[in-house]
């Protein structure tokens, strides 16, 4: 899902990303102050990562699938592709990430990191993963644990897993990292991941009676062409959420090759999110990165965790932090 293959001598097909017909805009909705979380797998992995250290103040807790420590490409494609997938024999090197978060947070660019302390992770490395290596996986947990204690951090190793978002009967077999990058593995990591994040989840039930809709997301990028985002994005939400019952919120970040672009709504639909949605009065948002080949350079429609959207893609002005926070501020 995070394999590169950048084309030598490419000079200009320019792919539109423009949706078809205008999409609704997000609804208002009654949330749960203080019940903000995020989750991702791979690229989307870093990016919860991402939003949580940026917005720790506003996040409660977060999933995080096939991805490594925050900021730990530093701008640098190389490092990405290199120390921060494959890694080393004992991953990226945690302290100087530590210490850039402490005087990013003192520059004002992300908020404090003590606010971390209170928030629970919940963290997947499939054992036959052979693009994010276990000790990039390793070095994100000591990240966490420079900031949160042990006990409110769990770690799932034991699922023969390649890489992509383990699923209970959706996507391919578990061992082959394929599209969509859905495996079925007969384990249901977005059910796993919101029973860690949230307290007392009821199990699923029956058919889904919530609504899931597509929303327009070019208000929220204003204007900046460099944000890699789709025109639309996803929202699920819970038929007892469309009314005055508080609700609480949960962003889902999708893979390299992930969004609707390459798989249409399977991931968005089947990734398994929905049904506690469902059951447990959680709203889904699903924001989308769309393939880009010139500006920018962005083909394979990852989220922005080395730096192509500018200097600034993990603190809060970053293009697509940014975007997301105002979408959740127009919820």
């Amino acid at each position: 899902m995070d394999r590169f293959y950048i084309p030598i001598g490419v000079f200009a097909v320019i792919l539109l990303a423009a949706p078809a017909r205008a999409a609704a805009p997000l609804p208002r909705l009654m949330l749960e102050p203080g019940s903000l979380t995020v989750s991702g797998v791979s690229s989307g992995g870093h990016m919860a990562l991402q939003y949580q250290v940026a917005f720790s103040r506003d996040v409660a807790g977060a999933g995080i699938i096939a991805a490594g420590p925050w900021s730990c490409a530093r701008g640098s494609l190389y490092r990405a592709l290199r120390t921060c997938t494959r890694g080393e024999v004992i991953g990226p090197e945690v302290g100087p990430l530590v210490q850039l978060a402490r005087e990013s947070a003192a520059a004002g660019r992300i908020d404090d990191p003590a606010w971390l302390a209170p928030d629970r992770v919940w963290a997947f490395h499939g054992s036959r993963d052979e693009v994010v290596g276990a000790a990039v996986m390793d070095s994100l947990l000591r990240f966490y644990r420079a900031f949160l204690p042990p006990e409110r951090l769990h770690y799932e190793t034991g699922v023969p897993a390649a890489h992509g978002f383990p699923t209970r009967g959706e996507g391919a077999a578990c061992d082959q990292a394929t599209s969509p990058w859905l495996n079925d593995c007969d384990f249901d990591a977005a059910g796993e991941l919101l029973r860690h994040l949230y307290d007392d989840l009821r199990e699923p039930a029956g058919p889904l009676r919530g609504e899931l809709r597509e929303f327009d997301q070019r208000p929220y990028t204003t204007g900046r062409a460099e944000s890699s985002l789709a025109g639309t994005g996803w929202i699920y939400v819970p038929q007892d959420c469309n009314g005055r019952r508080p609700c609480r919120i949960h962003v889902a970040f999708h893979g390299c090759r992930q969004g609707t672009d390459f798989v249409g709504r399977t991931f968005v639909r089947s990734a398994g999110y929905n049904p506690w949605a469902d059951a447990n009065r959680i709203v889904v948002l699903y924001p989308q990165v769309a393939r880009s080949w010139l500006w920018p350079f962005n083909p394979q429609g990852c989220w922005d965790w080395w730096g192509y959207t500018g200097a600034d893609y993990a603190e809060r002005n970053g293009a697509q932090l940014a975007a997301v926070r105002r979408m959740l501020g127009a919820l």
